[in-house]
Parts: C-alpha cells; sequence; structure tokens
C-alpha cells in the first residue's frame, strides 16, 4: 500500500499537463486577442475609444496563460520534482500556490471591472458590481497577509 500510495504522486502529472494545455490555448487567445485590437487601432486609426480597454484585456488574457504556466510547472515541482526555473515562477508548497491564485483573481476581476465600468450605463448595478469585488478581493488580499505559512 504504501508504494502505491507514494506512486499516486505521478497523478498530478495529469493536472501538469491539463495545465499546459490550458496555457497553451490562453497564450493563443491573448495573441488573436492582439491581431483583434492590432486591426482596430489601425482601421480607426487610433481613435475608437475601446482600444485602451482592448490593450489592457490583451495584457490580462497574457497574465492569465502566464498564470497556468506557472501552476503547471509549480504543480510538477509539487509533486514529481524539481525544474530548473527562476524561483519567482515557482510555489514550493499549496500555500503559496493559493496564494498565486488569489493574486490572479484580483487582477482578473479589476480588469473585468473596468470593462464593466465602460460599458454599464446602470449605474446601481456598477456600484453593486463593485462592492462585490472590493469585498472578494479584501477577502483575498487578508488571505495573503494572515494566511498560514509553512
Amino acid at each position: 500500500m504504501k508504494t502505491i500510495l507514494e506512486k499516486s504522486r505521478y497523478l498530478a502529472i495529469i493536472g501538469v499537463v491539463s495545465l499546459l494545455i490550458a496555457a497553451l490555448a490562453a497564450f493563443a487567445w491573448g495573441t488573436l486577442k492582439t491581431v483583434t485590437a492590432t486591426l482596430l487601432v489601425i482601421r480607426s486609426a487610433g481613435r475608437d475609444a475601446g482600444i485602451t480597454l482592448e490593450l489592457i484585456e490583451i495584457v490580462d488574457s497574457f497574465l492569465i496563460a502566464t498564470a497556468i504556466l506557472i501552476f503547471a510547472a509549480s504543480l510538477y515541482e509539487l509533486f514529481i520534482g524539481e525544474l530548473n526555473l527562476p524561483e519567482w515562477m515557482l510555489a514550493h508548497n499549496l500555500y503559496d500556490l493559493k496564494g498565486k491564485l488569489s493574486s490572479m483573481i484580483v487582477l482578473v476581476m479589476a480588469v473585468k471591472f473596468l470593462g464593466k465600468l465602460q460599458e454599464t450605463k446602470d449605474t446601481e448595478a456598477l456600484l453593486q458590481t463593485g462592492i462585490a469585488i472590493s469585498v472578494v478581493s479584501a477577502i483575498l488580499i487578508a488571505f495573503g497577509y494572515f494566511g498560514k505559512k509553512d
């Protein structure tokens, strides 16, 4: 039984491969958004009001893709073996991994709120969304600050 449990750590490879596929898809998504935004800039001669948000969303897409890649590398290092990667790219325990996820969620919510800010005319709904994002962000930041460190 001990051998089976020790070898079961290799099941994490399923997650690593899945995350690598997701990272590849996210990088492709970001690249497609970049091409679309570039065409928008060219067609509108830079006068379209949505260009700034489009560019921020491109950065957000690549941030998500990079975070997924970091999760894949960290999962591999946590369960399978060491990798020769920069220290900032790895999480050395599950707490670090959750912290990286929390940070990414806060940034993604901020970008999504910027999108709503530009497109929403209903100020009450915008206020409710802003409050909800603020509360979730505060909780995630508090988790990172006060959470248990191994």
